[in-house]
């Protein structure tokens, strides 16, 4: 999840005051750029959606899938929504059945992290969590990786379990699109579920689990801090 550099002019050594005066200023600039440009978007209003946001007449459970970068942020945003029994981390999109860390992060099993939302659809609806995920837990526009994070493996992606569902993603961003709502387009994935695979255990909980981590502080907090600004009537402690 942290940033690395494949110039090889970031890596070659400098000395004297020149590094100290002039480089590590600049690279502390870059790399703070290159942190924060994850962090949820202020400059835009996300609508609710026209299709799918009412409730269930009754309690059940139902599921959800997204992917939208690293795992821990995502699963944060969606353990402080009411209604959401459970934010999972784990692994969908791939070929590879029950794959490792290390195996997605290298770009070649297909797979993208992604967080599966357990929640009542009597409290809190798919549109909801649609608006919530186009919202504050994620940049939609930007392809293949979320602020620091490069890869397929943090590609945007709504992994949909029925045809409603699908019906109700398409929609969603096709509302969006038309309303011209970010000013660059949507490039979030809409694909068929075909299984999840959780996570290691030492993803789970990584936020509330390492809250004081520099990633975390940076990139995954400011998106719980939003959900609360913009989604107070549905957020939890």
């Amino acid at each position: 999840m942290y940033p690395t550099s494949t110039d090889p002019n970031m890596n070659r050594p400098f000395s004297g005051y020149f590094a100290l005066i002039v480089v590590l200023p600049l690279a502390l600039l870059l790399l703070a750029s290159r942190l924060t440009s994850g962090a949820p978007r202020t400059d835009v209003s996300v609508a609710a959606p026209t299709v799918g946001a009412e409730l269930a007449t009754a309690a059940a459970e139902d599921t959800a899938v997204f992917a939208g970068g690293c795992f821990w942020g995502v699963e944060a945003v969606f353990d402080h929504v009411k209604g959401v029994k459970q934010a999972i981390s784990g692994y969908a999109g791939g070929q590879l059945v029950n794959p490792t860390y290390e195996q997605v992060s290298t770009g070649d099993t297909g797979h993208a992290e992604s967080v599966e939302v357990i929640y009542d659809p009597a409290q809190v609806s798919y549109g909801k969590l649609l608006q919530i995920f186009f919202s504050v837990a994620h940049d939609p526009t930007q392809l293949n990786r979320q602020g620091p994070d490069h890869g397929t493996q943090y590609r945007s992606a709504i992994f949909y379990r029925n045809a409603q569902q699908q019906r109700v993603a398409e929609s969603y961003i096709k509302q969006l699109t038309d309303a011209k709502t970010f000013s660059r387009p949507i490039v979030t994935q809409v694909a068929k579920l075909n299984g999840f695979y959780e996570a290691e255990d030492y993803h789970q909980n990584y936020l509330e689990n390492h809250p004081n981590q520099l990633y975390i502080v940076i990139n995954d907090k400011p998106k719980v801090a939003a959900l609360k600004k913009e989604f107070a009537e549905i957020y939890r402690d």
